[in-house]
């Protein structure tokens, strides 16, 4: 188990897991989020955007990556989890972590367009059975800056 002095290292050093997850998710031409899934400072599962590969919607990082702890725990509760992702989870992934019990969401950039943990609305503040912890804006400037290069070199792709 990896001994953290406080939570604002214990988050930096999975985000930057979560970092390295959307790294590989750009790599192949995914927009570029990534997810890791801790239980007690462990890492048990990993993910990333997959939409365009697999042809799936529901192929988000977070999705991805609570299907595998769900896996890797024999269960879908994962009460006892953590999960960090690069970018704020839309509506579905928000859904999903209510459903799979996760305490603690951290993500990294807001999602002004479509992030339901704050920045459009906060579906955890809504009366539903399950309310996660929420830390948003850790690696903040990192995670957006991943997003917005992807972008960037997408649109000179398309304009030449």
């Amino acid at each position: 188990m990896t001994m953290f002095s406080d939570d604002n290292e214990r988050f930096a050093y999975f985000m930057q897991k979560a970092l390295e997850q959307a790294a590989l998710a750009k790599s192949i031409g995914e927009v570029p989020v990534g997810a890791v899934v801790t239980r007690n400072d462990v890492i048990i599962a990993t993910a990333f955007n997959r939409r365009e590969t697999v042809r799936s919607a529901a192929s988000h990082a977070e999705l991805e990556a609570i299907h595998k702890a769900c896996t890797v725990l024999n269960g879908w509760r994962l009460w006892e989890c953590e999960l960090y992702v690069t970018l704020e989870p839309c509506p579905m992934c928000a859904g999903a972590i209510i459903n799979s019990r996760i305490r603690r969401v951290v993500f990294g950039a807001y999602d002004k367009k479509a992030g339901s943990c704050g920045s459009v609305i906060n579906l955890f503040d809504l009366p539903y059975n399950h309310k996660p912890e929420i830390v948003g804006g850790v690696m903040e400037r990192e995670c957006g800056e991943m997003l917005s290069s992807f972008f960037k070199d997408l649109r000179k792709k398309k304009n030449s």
